[in-house]
């Protein structure tokens, strides 16, 4: 019953939407092009800096993301029965 009810859908709304089509085209419809022409300019800027920092290097790539997902709190720990 739902499949048939759903085909019945799919075909009345694709019946609405071929109704609705405007299928005659005027031919006194008049369209003109117009042609812009854009012209752009990008600015760079130098910037000289001599900034010391330091960057972490670690051995593996996501040393700190696994560090954190691996945390440990007092609940996970086993008890004795």
């Amino acid at each position: 019953m739902k499949a048939i009810l759903t085909v019945i859908i799919i075909l009345f709304f694709g019946f609405v939407s071929a109704q609705t089509q405007n299928t005659t085209v005027t031919a006194s419809a008049n369209i003109e092009a117009t042609v812009t022409v854009v012209e752009t300019t990008a600015k760079k800027e130098v910037t000289n800096s001599t900034e010391n920092s330091v960057a972490r290097l670690y051995r593996f790539k996501n040393s700190r993301v696994k560090k954190a997902l691996s945390f440990r709190t007092k609940r996970n720990k086993s008890k004795l029965a």
